[in-house]
């Protein structure tokens, strides 16, 4: 039998929209390297930017100092209505392993679930595989006496006394969280429950997770990495946002915080603090969302979303508008590429790949003699060279500003002074090992990275079965449009678009983004063997629960646009494909619907489908989605902006396709009008990012202010 998961209620605080008579929105993406701040009027559809170096002792510390210096611009604190926040910090915790001290109690004979795992190697015939390091090491592992049966029956009660032993005992190691993962829960969470209820009258104060209330779905490998990481960023994601909750009310703000998922979706702060797991890739969630959001409106509905800061770059693909879902995710890999090297998550991901390129990758010389850039980055402490704070090594943005590309006194809006002489010295080292000059070296650097970009986006273009040629690539980030149009032409990209404010666009997503829950349930069921009853009740209380969180979160449930899905595959099969059925509710006529839903989709996955083979449901989902109130987002052009300082001019560059610099027209982004073109070579700079425009490219600006850049033919 399957039983609803355990998830709050009531009302949370902090977490109603405001009415709708105050105009500002604030949105805070936090980057390895940067951290964004945007602030959106949407009365006048004004979009005010900032960008500070994070800072990652206390990243809170970055968002409050560009908080303040936006709020200096005549921005009321009282004015703001909403505030969206995305970050990279519990990815970061993963990565670096700088999470809580996790203790995960189990049924008695699964502790060694984790380094077990599936049995599989990622990579067959490596005899020094590295497998990914349990977040909960072995002696804080522990086991009770207690059986579910993977019907819901109970074979074996809880054992309470036993279990409060082995919490005291993870206490006494020094545990700040524990994990509760036993066999079978989704199925029935009674002793679950009973186990949160246990430890909550002993150790109020002790952060919790319980497998069934984060990850209620079949296979005890992913279900526990889920409930474990969970666990381990937890206590960070509770003092995290607490603090910075805090921090911004005493500037005066006491608008309501939204935290972003990696679904591309919205939640309240408590939710967020729940199951902080549904976090880790937010921004790059975020990058997506504005994406598709700008293509939409400019006609493009098959876009490949390139987002390119200081530490990574990003490429998602956008089809009809929306880009794909997974549901099932890898964090904190060995090897970058290799799947099934990192630990398996049950959430809701947009589905991207992220490559080790950013402006803080370092570049250097291997053992071959070859010039290779990242994945080490220099990150924004010390980040590049040529920023003055103390970096040694040459970086892809040391490299860009000695080519041309980057205005040493506008980096960043002018906020921050970058010094071309410290860059050139740092690649000197490379120059003289190379026997190139430093120019030449640095652009091998420039090609290097545009290579690496391409070459992983080519990878995870072709696993989708699509063609890059028929897409429109959309640059974001900071470093995105520097790169972007060497990349297109890289990947036969015809058309290359370049959103306003595309530096910060991040940020500008959260702020279009709509609330979104996610909820799973396990059924394991063949259609001609399916209780229908118990399946539409299932459905009905998956969206139940996540309607809930949707008013919760201040927005009307009744506004909510629902999907369901199911995991389905041929019986025999051992893994399923996520299939997106026809509304219900279903009954025994619906069989025929459901199967034709799950061969379409496997035909289309795998081009054929096996002959006179029954179809089962393992999981069914619900993915429930409100869009934000009012009128929506309309961002003012940028040929409207008058307030910059900035005139058109000319400086000398170095593209690829040349030998020599070229002195090169640079266009202020803030004077272009809408209708505008201009021809390449070109550099287009705005306060937060800097276009690059190869030879033979024509440019045009878009009644939004965007610009849309048509490569030469000899891409093709």
């Amino acid at each position: 039998m399957w039983r609803k998961p355990n998830f709050p209620t009531g009302l949370i605080h902090h977490s109603k929209v405001k009415p709708l008579d105050q105009t500002h929105a604030l949105g805070i993406d936090i980057g390895g390297t940067f951290t964004d701040i945007v602030v959106y009027d949407r009365a006048t559809g004004r979009i005010e930017k900032g960008k500070e170096l994070t800072t990652p002792d206390d990243p809170s510390r970055g968002v409050l100092t560009g908080l303040k210096k936006l709020l200096d611009r005549s921005i009321a604190p009282e004015s703001l209505y909403r505030i969206v926040h995305a970050t990279t910090l519990f990815t970061n915790a993963l990565i670096e392993r700088k999470g809580a001290r996790t203790g995960l109690i189990t049924t008695k004979g699964f502790r060694d679930v984790l380094e077990i795992g599936r049995e599989r190697k990622y990579e067959l015939y490596d005899i020094h595989i590295a497998m990914p390091k349990p977040l909960a090491p072995r002696d804080l592992r522990l086991e009770v006496t207690e059986r579910i049966a993977a019907d819901g029956t109970e074979i074996t009660p809880l054992d309470e006394v036993e279990f409060l032993e082995q919490v005291d005992a993870l206490v006494a190691l020094g545990v700040e969280a524990i994990a509760i993962v036993f066999l079978h829960a989704y199925a029935n969470p009674a002793h679950e429950d009973a186990a949160l209820t246990a430890i909550a009258k002993k150790y109020p104060d002790l952060i919790v997770t319980a497998s069934h209330d984060v990850a209620p779905e079949i296979r005890e490998y992913d279900r526990t990495s889920t409930t474990v990481t969970n666990a381990y960023v937890k206590p960070l994601a509770h003092t995290y946002v607490d603090r910075l909750v805090e921090q911004t009310a005493d500037l005066g703000i006491d608008a309501p915080y939204f935290m972003m998922l990696s679904n591309g979706g919205l939640t309240h702060i408590e939710e967020a603090k729940r199951s902080p797991v549904q976090l880790l890739e937010s921004g790059p969630a975020a990058g997506a969302l504005v994406a598709a959001y700008f293509g939409s409106r400019a006609g493009i509905d098959n876009v490949l979303a390139f987002d390119m800061g200081g530490t990574t770059a990003k490429l998602a693909l956008v089809e009809d508008g929306e880009p794909h879902v997974d549901y099932h995710f890898e964090a904190a890999r060995e090897k970058r590429f290799a799947e099934g090297s990192g630990l398996p998550l049950n959430i809701s991901a947009i589905k991207l790949i992220e490559i080790g390129a950013g402006g803080g990758s370092i570049a250097h010389i291997d053992a071959m003699e070859l010039l290779k850039v990242g994945p080490e980055s220099a990150g924004s402490e010390p980040g590049p060279v040529c920023y003055g704070r103390g970096g040694k090594a040459p970086t892809v943005t040391d490299a860009d500003l000695l080519l041309g590309f980057l205005n040493a006194d506008y980096f960043a809006g002018g906020s921050m002074k970058i010094d071309r002489d410290a860059a050139a010295r740092a690649m000197q080292p490379l120059a003289e090992r190379s026997g190139l000059s430093a120019i030449d070296v640095a652009r091998g650097i420039y090609d290097v990275v545009n290579e690496n970009m391409a070459s992983a986006a080519r990878v995870h273009i072709a696993e989708q079965g699509k063609d890059p040629r028929q897409y429109t690539l959309l640059a974001t980030g900071g470093a995105g449009p520097v790169h972007a149009y060497y990349v297109a032409k890289k990947l036969g990209v015809k058309q290359l678009f370049c959103p306003l404010a595309a530096g910060v666009a991040s940020a500008l997503g959260l702020l279009i983004a709509p609330a979104r829950i996610d909820r799973v349930a396990t059924i394991a069921s063949r259609l001609d063997d399916m209780d229908w009853t118990r399946l539409e009740r299932s459905f009905n209380e998956l969206e139940a629960d996540a309607a809930k969180v949707i008013e919760e979160t201040g927005f009307d449930p009744a506004t909510a646009r629902i999907t369901r899905l199911a995991d389905m595959r041929y019986i025999g099969q051992g893994f399923e494909v996520v299939t997106a059925l026809p509304e219900g509710p279903y009954d025994g006529t619906a069989a025929p619907t459901l199967l034709k839903a799950f061969e379409d989709t496997y035909r289309r996955t795998f081009s054929r489908t096996p002959p006179d083979v029954n179809a089962e449901i393992i999981n069914i989902r619900v993915s429930l989605r409100a869009d934000v109130p009012g009128d929506g987002v309309g961002f003012t052009t940028a040929g409207t902006d008058t307030e910059s300082s900035q005139t058109n001019t000319t400086r000398p560059v170095r593209f690829p396709e040349n030998d020599e610099f070229v002195e090169t027209t640079v266009y202020d982004r803030a004077q272009l009008r809408p209708g505008e073109t201009f021809n390449g070579p070109a550099v287009v700079e705005e306060s937060e990012s800097t276009l690059i425009v190869g030879p033979g490219a024509t440019v045009r600006v878009d009644t939004d202010g965007n610009l849309i850049v048509n490569l030469p033919d000899d891409t093709q």
